[in-house]
């Protein structure tokens, strides 16, 4: 049985504010007997105040690459004290990562041994691309809580990167986020926010889809013009939420046993992963898919 707990919660700009903010959510992890906890994108440093693109000023641009976050080496000391923190835990966090004079939005996985498994953001919205290099592949790792897999934010969105996970064989899926309310339009109650809707779906279904455990933070209250959903979340491999936070801050938790629940959703005739015809996929890995379907919905 592993017991694993997801945070939707507060991190910005002050480092020692957020190994504080870390150290406590440990600290109530333990006291639940967690073996895995998951905390949000950004978790060092924060995430960006606003998101950029389209008709953005070159001024309010450099005003924006002026208040990033601090760019962290993984083999560097702030991520060797989480994992000092995390002790005989698992845990997953995002930060942003420094390359040379690349940054990356990445999250990391650790224990008391040290790091387990990296990951950059590949998939980048709304301007990010103008603060962060984009990484470039999935690669699943084993942890002593079971195969896992991570991705960040807009990634639930692209069934794909999920998909690349399972065939890895992950059997759990980490899903950071600082996943903000609708910019326009946004709902006067936070859990009718459509943003809020597309959070939850793209959670249920990555799960779902791919009958693997799927666990979901995010971040929490405000960061610049941005209003986070919370809506941290475990997913069982049937698609059914197994414990969350709704639209409040707070940390979730939920024991199974991940490969008895796996098993059992995979062994009802229905082995999704089993039953794909990747030789009729071929657009999926058509560079040129895109102009079809822009020729397409010309016509439209």
């Amino acid at each position: 049985m592993v017991t694993m707990s997801v945070a939707a919660e507060r991190f910005g700009r002050d480092m020692e504010e957020s190994f504080a903010t870390i150290g406590r959510l440990i600290d109530e992890a333990r006291r639940r007997d967690t073996s895995l906890l998951v905390l949000p994108e950004a978790c060092l440093g924060g995430y960006l105040p606003s998101l950029g693109g389209g008709d953005e000023s070159e001024e309010t641009r450099q005003r924006r690459l002026r208040n990033l976050p601090p760019a962290l080496d993984l083999d560097g000391p702030e991520i060797a004290r989480v994992a000092a923190m995390a002790g005989d835990m698992v845990v997953t966090f995002g930060f942003c990562e420094a390359d040379g004079a690349d940054r990356y939005n990445a999250a990391v996985t650790v224990h008391g041994d040290g790091v387990l498994g990296s990951y950059r953001k590949v998939h980048q919205p709304l301007g990010e691309n103008l603060c962060y290099a984009a990484g470039s592949e999935y690669r699943a790792f084993d942890t002593p809580v079971g195969r896992m897999g991570m991705q960040i934010c807009y990634d639930k969105a692209f069934p794909e990167a999920a998909r690349e996970l399972a065939l890895d064989g992950a059997e759990i899926i980490t899903s950071l986020s600082a996943w903000p309310t609708s910019r326009t339009g946004r709902a006067e109650n936070m859990a009718d926010d459509r943003w809020t809707h597309r959070f939850d779906i793209y959670d249920r279904a990555r799960a779902l889809e791919n009958q693997v455990v799927w666990v979901a933070s995010n971040q929490a209250g405000s960061f610049g013009s941005l209003d986070f959903v919370c809506s941290a979340k475990i997913v069982g491999p049937g698609g059914e939420v197994l414990a969350g936070t709704g639209v409040r801050p707070g940390l979730a938790t939920a024991t199974l046993d991940v490969r008895d629940a796996i098993a059992a959703a995979r062994g009802g005739g229905m082995y999704n992963l089993r039953d794909r015809r990747p030789s009729v996929y071929g657009t999926l890995v058509d560079h040129d898919s895109m102009s079809r379907v822009d020729r397409v919905m010309s016509r439209a």
